[in-house]
Formats: structure tokens, C-alpha cells, sequence
């Protein structure tokens, strides 16, 4: 199936949302990131763990645990992220025949390829940017403190 937006698309902005709040130092709540997306956490847990067994995410534990990055951002690539996720699952119901198989098979595995491709060339850094260019500006990463 030409990259299911469900689970990868997901990953992909799970991913850019832990970058663009947190980065390889600060941890970012899960509850934290399913609010954001308006998703129930509990859903997302299993996609989160993917993510860390793939070493895209790190996972920390304790009172200020949460996930950070598993490598700087310039080296995740949207194609590590839809692989890690299961994004890229083929499906094999769907219509057959010679014309499916012959025809538009061979379509689709020319697209999925173009795809793939072009997401090996973009990362996490490359969606930053466009983070940027958008009017986007990233939170602070140091709480605020005062002293007098």
C-alpha cells in the first residue's frame, strides 16, 4: 500500500513533535505529545516503543522522563522513521487479476520506490526548517527561573 498515512504519517509527526519540543536533551511527555495531536495516549504507547526499539527515540524514566531524540536530527531519516513504524506494510487484499498484477502493481511499486527514495532524503532537520519558514518558533528548552 503506497505509505499508509495512518501509522507512518503518525510516526513522522510524533517524531518532528519531539524534535521540535524537545531535541536530543529535554525528554517530551507522551501524554504531552497525544494532547498536541489530539490522540489518546494509550494508542500512541505502542508506536512510541517501535520508535525506541529502533533507536529513534530514547526512552527515560522517572519524574521528568518522557522521549528525546536517539540520534541528532540530521541523521533521522523520514525513511528510518516509516520503516520503524510499520508505515510501509504491504497489503495483499485488494483486487487481483492480469491487469492488476501486470499493470497496476508495477504502477504502484514505481511509486512506492519514488516515494521511498524521496523520503530517504529528507529528516528530521530538513522538517524543522520548514518548521521555520512557517512562522513555527520552537518553545524554550530551559524552564524560566528567577532569582532575586
Amino acid at each position: 500500500m503506497l505509505i499508509r498515512r495512518d501509522r507512518g504519517m503518525l510516526a513522522v509527526t510524533v517524531m518532528l513533535d519531539v524534535a521540535f519540543h524537545g531535541g536530543r536533551t529535554a525528554t517530551v511527555n507522551a501524554g504531552d505529545i497525544a494532547d498536541r495531536l489530539g490522540l489518546a495516549r494509550r494508542g500512541m504507547e505502542p508506536l512510541l516503543q517501535a520508535l525506541s526499539r529502533a533507536g529513534l527515540l530514547e526512552s527515560v524514566r522517572g519524574p521528568r522522563g518522557g522521549y528525546r531524540l536517539g540520534r541528532p536530527r540530521r541523521d533521522i531519516r523520514l525513511s528510518d522513521v516509516m520503516a520503524a513504524s510499520g508505515g510501509e506494510a504491504e497489503s495483499s487484499d485488494g483486487p487481483s487479476g492480469q491487469l492488476q498484477e501486470r499493470v497496476v502493481d508495477v504502477l504502484w511499486a514505481e511509486l512506492e520506490a519514488t516515494a521511498r527514495a524521496h523520503l530517504g532524503g529528507l529528516t528530521l532537520d530538513d522538517l524543522l526548517r520548514r518548521a521555520a519558514a512557517s512562522g513555527l518558533r520552537r518553545p524554550a528548552t530551559e524552564p524560566i527561573t528567577f532569582a532575586i
